[in-house]
């Protein structure tokens, strides 16, 4: 039987690895086809419609192929509404992800040293989190009602207050500190109070893993040459921890700023919370304008892939820098 040449072993691995591939690609088909038509085709569509007249009643008989226009971005970017909801995401997102990071890390470095019960505060700090989202919202405006709210209870005969605080439903309030007046927009506070507190036990969970794979041997060697604990943190813990803090700050701006069922379940949008998804929602189920929904919905995209591409340079460059 004659030896097999180098020219014949190649082509008959090439035959493998083509057989391999189009076994894997087998394999892969059926998950592609639902990403397929559970996401790509419906984004597609979306984009779209956002170049299309459409209102909510001929969604089901639009042809994708009509005329398409851009009178839907120009009423969306000529409209001072955008621009207002946009501030106020801005705002709501850099407050609730700056809350929710805070409180995650402060909860994990309380739980981080073995005592009696740890596994019990753990889980309880789960709770938030994973409580439907229609529960914790009734409870929290259940707790702020200016009628029969516990906070407004305890404020008026514990803390002096001369009447209730509408918290879900005042825009403003002012505050004077030393004879100096400071608008407060209380309800928006308020919903970023609401956020922090909800979405900190998903920035607990990270900081704790990366917290427990530290080894605590630099630590005691710190405390031993005289570091303070507040020292030990500052130039051990945190460079480890940032790039989790980095991670996080990144997924909880994205899903933030797309924050709709929060903010509508809590105030509804009204008294200065109208973020950009309540408004996005306003066109399509008040206007009944699709074009509309899609074409701000779209203009949303874009504004949070700029954010995303800047914070992600502003990193890297301080990744370079240290």
């Amino acid at each position: 039987m004659p030896a097999e040449t180098p020219a014949r072993r190649r082509i008959r691995r090439r035959t493998l690895s083509q057989r391999d591939a189009r076994t894997g690609f087998l394999l892969m088909s059926p998950t592609l086809l639902i990403v397929l038509a559970v996401v790509v085709l419906p984004l597609l569509w979306s984009v779209l419609i956002a170049f299309q007249e459409l209102r909510l009643l001929e969604i089901g008989t639009a042809s994708p192929f009509q005329s398409l226009t851009l009178e839907n971005f120009e009423r969306v970017l000529d409209s001072g509404e955008l621009w207002t909801s946009l501030g106020i995401t801005l705002v709501y997102t850099t407050g609730s992800v700056l809350l929710s990071i805070t409180l995650g890390l402060i909860a994990a470095m309380a739980v981080r040293k073995p005592f009696r019960g740890r596994t019990f505060v753990r889980a309880a700090f789960l709770l938030p989190y994973v409580a439907p989202v229609v529960a914790v919202t009734f409870v929290w405006r259940t707790m702020l009602s200016p009628q029969f709210g516990i906070v407004n209870e305890a404020g008026q005969s514990l803390l002096g207050w001369a009447q209730p605080i509408p918290f879900l439903s005042e825009a403003q309030r002012t505050l004077e500190i030393l004879g100096a007046s400071f608008p407060v927009p209380t309800a928006l506070l308020t919903a970023i109070a609401f956020e922090g507190w909800r979405y900190f036990p998903f920035a607990f969970l990270f900081l704790m893993a990366r917290l427990e794979a530290i080894s605590s041997e630099t630590e005691e060697a710190a405390l031993v040459d005289g570091a303070s604990p507040l020292q030990s943190f500052r130039y051990i813990l945190l460079p480890q921890l940032l790039p989790v803090i980095a991670l996080l700050a990144i997924l909880r701006t994205i899903w933030t700023f797309n924050e709709f069922d929060d903010i509508f379940l809590l105030t509804g949008g009204a008294a200065g919370t109208g973020v950009a998804s309540v408004r996005v929602y306003e066109f399509l189920t008040v206007q009944r304008n699709v074009g509309a929904a899609s074409a701000q919905s779209l203009v949303l995209s874009l504004v949070l892939i700029l954010m995303l591409a800047l914070y992600l340079f502003l990193m890297r460059k301080r990744g370079e820098r240290l």
